[in-house]
């Protein structure tokens, strides 16, 4: 796996997290929140989404999906 490049500016940092995985049409059932423990011990939960269809259905969705999320964030770095 490459190792991803750290580029150092006056910009927000982030740790992304996210998974992904392929599976048979109708074989899951239910998906559940993922939990991360953060670095002073405190939990939070990361949503974890499902997107149905062909490769290019995915595909599409998910980078609308991506698109989006970082419109939520905004220039700003955080929330709002």
């Amino acid at each position: 796996m490459p190792k991803l490049k750290l580029v150092r500016g006056g910009r927000p940092r982030f740790t992304l997290v996210y998974g992904m995985r392929l599976f048979p049409p109708a074989e899951v059932s239910a998906v559940s929140s993922a939990r991360v423990t953060f670095a002073n011990g405190q939990e939070g939960r990361v949503t974890l989404h499902v997107i149905d269809g062909t490769r290019d259905q995915i595909r599409r969705q998910l980078l609308a999906s991506v698109d989006a999320f970082f419109e939520i964030y905004g220039q700003s770095g955080g929330p709002g």
